[in-house]
C-alpha cells in the first residue's frame, strides 16, 4: 500500500478515505467559511433526534412534511440570530396583510427585522 503500511490496516483505510475525498478536504483550506465537520447540523438536529417516537404522531405524510418545513425555519432563523416565534409571527401578520409578491425576499430569515426595531432605524 503507501509506505509500507499493510492494505488492510485501519490506517491504510484511513489514507485511502483521505486521498479518494482530497478535493473536499483541500477546500478547506481554500473556503474559511467551510467547516470541517458536521457538528453544527448534528446539534442541530439533536432535538428532533431526541423526540423521534413524538413524530410518529405527525398524522400524515403531509403532516410529516409540514413539521420538517416549520423545523427548517426555525432553525434558519436561530442560524441568522432570529427569534423564530417573533419571526413566525411577523411574517405571518405580513403575508396576511397582502405583503406584495415582489418583496418576499425580504421576509427571509437573513433579511428580516423586526417592525420595531427596523421603524427605530428609520427614524435616526
Amino acid at each position: 500500500m503507501r509506505c509500507g503500511v499493510s492494505p488492510k490496516s485501519e490506517v491504510a483505510k484511513a489514507i485511502a478515505y483521505g486521498c479518494k475525498r482530497w478535493t473536499a478536504l483541500t477546500r478547506l483550506v481554500d473556503d474559511d467559511r467551510l467547516e470541517i465537520d458536521n457538528n453544527i447540523a448534528e446539534r442541530a438536529m439533536r432535538s428532533i433526534a431526541v423526540g423521534w417516537k413524538n413524530w410518529l404522531f405527525a398524522g400524515s405524510k403531509a403532516g410529516g412534511e409540514r413539521a420538517a418545513a416549520i423545523y427548517t425555519v426555525v432553525e434558519t432563523c436561530k442560524l441568522n440570530s432570529v427569534e423564530p416565534q417573533a419571526y413566525i409571527a411577523d411574517v405571518i401578520a405580513k403575508i396576511a396583510g397582502n405583503w406584495p409578491a415582489s418583496h418576499w425576499d425580504e421576509l427571509m430569515p437573513w433579511n428580516w427585522h423586526r417592525a420595531d426595531e427596523q421603524t427605530i432605524a428609520e427614524a435616526e
